[in-house]
């Protein structure tokens, strides 16, 4: 395989960039899995939450949040995608999510961080970052009202509690759901939303540049030595990135023991190979040579 490009997903073929590149790809794999079915919801979609992602949408300003932007929606989305694929090749026709329920877990997989974006009558934030510990819940609002715009309304009050399954708000174990098929579809959401940012081959560049002036405006993070705000958990960007090898660990402890090991169904789509764990460990382990020579100089690759 060639160099992987910054701006691709783990297998080098789809540009996370372009909102095309990932439709034909999720569209292939739905297809693959269900050639009866059409792609008009998903599709749709991918163009809503394009416009909305623009500021398109006359209800919403454009996105601001550098590092949950638009290409880690579609991140989480193909990743969301490809970890359907797997479960659906893993199970008998009995236990199949069917054409439906993988179109509900894509367009919560596309609206999953809806919640940073700020209304057009925000007049009290300067950025969405500042809706860090609360964007679940607004995005939950959110995707119960599409839900019915798309002709799911039936399924709207369990999307809103399914998009808790990539925060922290609530103990996974503790978000209700009217079946055993909701909850996997819960824990792949929560796995595709930590396996596609930490894969990602900038994963540590963006936590620099990106993610960390996020947590400061979303109170997270100091924004300088005289920050005396109370629930900062990251002193320094350099705090940050020195404690991204123990954060694995954790994160690796949420997908084995909260989110049911839904990670495994990647090996069954990529036929016995996990790249998203390969491409996490490789940034681990540079985190591990970062920290050790307290050298953030080290990450150079360049952000798209």
């Amino acid at each position: 395989m060639d160099i992987r490009r910054n701006n691709f997903d783990v297998s080098n073929t789809v540009d996370t960039t372009d909102a095309a590149s990932v439709n034909r790809e999720v569209s292939r794999i739905f297809r693959n899995l269900f050639p009866q079915a059409d792609t008009r919801q998903i599709d749709a979609c991918f163009s809503d939450v394009v416009r909305l992602y623009r500021g398109e949408n006359p209800s919403y300003r454009a996105c601001d949040t550098a590092y949950h932007d638009i290409q880690h929606v579609f991140e989480v989305s193909l990743a969301m995608a490809r970890l359907m694929d797997g479960y659906e090749r893993s199970h008998r026709a009995a236990e199949s999510l069917g054409a439906r329920l993988f179109v509900f877990g894509m367009v919560i997989a596309l609206l999953h961080d809806v919640g940073y974006l700020r209304h057009v009558n925000d007049s009290r934030h300067d950025n969405g970052a500042q809706y860090t510990t609360i964007h679940v819940s607004r995005g939950a609002r959110f995707v119960q009202r599409y839900m019915g715009e798309i002709g799911m309304a039936d399924l709207a009050p369990i999307a809103k509690d399914i998009i808790h399954f990539t925060g922290y708000e609530r103990p996974a174990a503790q978000i209700r759901v009217p079946h055993i098929m909701f909850r996997m579809l819960g824990h792949m959401l929560g796995t595709a939303d930590i396996i596609a940012q930490m894969a990602d081959r900038c994963y540590l560049e963006k936590c620099r540049d990106r993610l960390f002036p996020e947590f400061v405006q979303g109170g997270l993070a100091a924004g300088g030595k005289d920050d005396n705000r109370t629930g900062i958990l990251f002193t320094s960007v350099e705090d940050l990135i020195v404690r991204t090898p123990q954060f694995y660990k954790t994160a690796t402890v949420r997908l084995n023991e909260q989110l049911g090991e839904a990670h495994k169904y990647v090996e069954r789509h990529f036929d016995g190979q996990n790249l998203y764990f390969e491409e996490m460990q490789k940034n681990v382990r540079y985190a591990s040579i970062v920290a050790e020579e307290r050298d953030l100089y080290l990450l150079r690759r360049t952000l798209q």
